[in-house]
């Protein structure tokens, strides 16, 4: 509200107005005037224009910030400009007076309230001592009353420029909070992990953060002024149609679900829209979606869901296999001994090694029930992942299935990766990965085993590990794990290898789930890497699964 350079540049435009219209007069309007003041005003015209312009240049050169004597110095020479003016048209009829209360305003806004004040004591002093002293003028009633309406003014005009002040200050700390307010909120805009994209009636994108064009697939800042339809409608048709229907008929989606489809690939978001009417106004409607990739919401809720079947089926194999084993035990031993009879015939005999042939691949079948079901962390001492994954990759690599070329490697820090847990369990699980990657691997391919230490960021969304995690992963280059069996691999009994019991995996998830970890599978056609995140320390007071 008050300006520095603004206020300054009228001081300066007055200033000179001032000396060059009294140096015009005296030159072309009083012909007959005294030399003194011809003299007088050409000094005038000429200090006015030498200070001005060197006020400029200090004030742009030297001193962009000037401090307060700089502004002192300013009032000062005006009030000389306006005592040299007002002595030469007259003195105390001098209609030029009046002047002295424009200097004091300009200077109350450039100076304290007491600086004001100063000014213009030192303008009335001036003037006094122009019309008491110089012109031996008496200090009559009348000139009284003009220097109390000059003190009345200057008290007003102080006052004034003191509240301008304080409203100029509060506007400027508005505008610092305003500031401050949209740097942060853009700042948090630019940086928030959720896409946010706002669509005007005309159905333009009006804005869209980084994440917006990331998810996507366009750039955030061309993206700005473009059709929605062009830019996102074959990226996402879901939200697309949700951002029209939230501004043509003011439908607002709250948890709503899609897929995007950029850079190759496709991942669902979970979004949210909801519009802005401004004022009722039809033509200021704008809709915002809120969106956010929710892939690691999905596998964590999958992992949960997955948990929960294979508990309910452990606790069922265990109550079969104890039901079925015992009277399996008995068949077997009484065909046995029916078969060694001396009364036997050969076919009898042939039919019995059948039935204890059978019997015994169901003993060994159970016996897998058994150790799915009694899958559990029983000890929590430190490991060294890092050991425990060379040690089942060098046991994968000797392998029959290696015989085909494959080869296996293994990739580690050279520091000892340490967790808490039961370091059989952790084997049996590497094992089964490996065995699983190498089976799964064409002729000649390549299975790799990588130990790595991650960060509290670098961890799923989702992921509760407070004091980081430690993963492994074991990839494969194989034809990948086809779409439509994908979510059953980690199901009890399901296998696609001959006389595979379907176990393995889901032995896995219970062996990796009993230390508080989780299994992530990813797979296409160039093949498929499972990822063990295994925390590195348990939470205190927790049991052994």
């Amino acid at each position: 509200m008050l300006d520095q350079r603004r206020v300054l540049r009228w001081i300066y435009l007055g200033r000179l107005s001032l000396a060059s219209a009294i140096f015009v007069a005296a030159v072309l309007a009083w012909q007959a005037a005294d030399a003194r003041v011809t003299l007088i005003s050409s000094l005038a015209v000429i200090a006015a224009i030498a200070f001005t312009a060197l006020s400029i240049w200090y004030r742009s050169q030297v001193a962009p910030r000037s401090g307060r004597g700089f502004f002192y110095l300013q009032a000062v020479f005006d009030v000389a400009l306006v005592t040299a003016v007002v002595h030469i048209t007259g003195g105390e009829v001098s209609q030029f007076a009046a002047l002295y209360i424009l200097v004091t305003a300009g200077a109350s806004l450039l100076l304290p309230a007491g600086g004001g004040l100063l000014i213009a004591a030192l303008g009335i002093a001036c003037y006094v001592a122009d019309v008491v002293i110089s012109r031996n003028a008496e200090l009559d009633i009348g000139m009284i009353l003009q220097l109390g309406v000059f003190a009345g003014a200057a008290l007003g005009v102080a006052y004034l420029s003191a509240r301008l002040k304080e409203a100029g200050v509060d506007r400027e700390e508005l505008e610092a909070q305003l500031a401050l307010a949209r740097l942060q909120a853009e700042d948090i805009l630019c940086n928030i992990r959720s896409g946010i994209l706002t669509v005007g009636t005309r159905g333009r994108v009006l804005f869209a953060n980084p994440a917006a064009g990331a998810l996507l697939g366009f750039d955030h800042e061309t993206g700005r002024g473009r059709l929605l339809n062009d830019l996102i409608s074959e990226a996402c048709p879901r939200l697309a149609d949700a951002l029209e229907h939230a501004i043509r008929d003011r439908e607002r989606v709250t948890r709503g679900e899609a897929i995007i489809t950029s850079g190759g690939r496709s991942f669902p978001v979970g979004f949210t829209t909801t519009t802005i009417d401004a004022e009722g106004d039809a033509e200021a409607v704008s809709a915002t979606a809120i969106f956010q990739d929710i892939t690691d919401n999905k596998r964590l809720e999958e992992l949960r869901l997955r948990a929960e079947r294979l508990e309910g089926v452990a606790e069922l194999s265990a109550s079969l296999a104890h039901e079925i084993k015992n009277p399996l035990a008995s068949i077997r031993s009484a065909v046995e001994q029916l078969a060694r009879a001396p009364r036997a015939t050969d076919d009898e005999r042939t039919l019995g090694r059948l039935i204890v042939r059978e019997s015994d691949r169901l003993a060994r079948l159970l016996s897998e029930f058994l150790d799915f079901a009694r899958v559990r962390r029983t000890r929590g001492d430190l490991v060294d992942v890092g050991a425990i994954a060379r040690a089942a990759t060098s046991l994968a690599a000797s392998h029959p299935d290696c015989a085909r070329g494959i080869a296996v490697t293994y990739k580690s820090p050279r520091e000892p990766v340490l967790v808490e847990g039961d370091e059989d369990l952790i084997h049996r699980a590497v094992f089964n990965i490996t065995l699983n990657a190498v089976q799964a691997s064409p002729d000649g391919g390549r299975v790799v085993v990588e130990v790595a230490t991650l960060t509290r960021d670098q961890i799923p969304a989702g992921v509760a590990f407070h004091d980081g995690a430690i993963s492994l992963r074991v990839t494969d280059h194989g034809p990948g794990i086809p779409t439509e069996i994908k979510d059953r691999v980690f199901d009890p009994f399901f296998t696609t290898k001959p006389g595979g019991t379907g176990l393995g995996l889901p032995i896995v998830h219970r062996a990796i789930e009993a230390h508080r970890g989780c299994v992530l599978v990813d797979s296409n056609k160039r093949g498929t890497q499972f990822t063990v995140l295994l925390p590195r320390s348990q939470p205190v007071g927790a049991e052994a699964a």
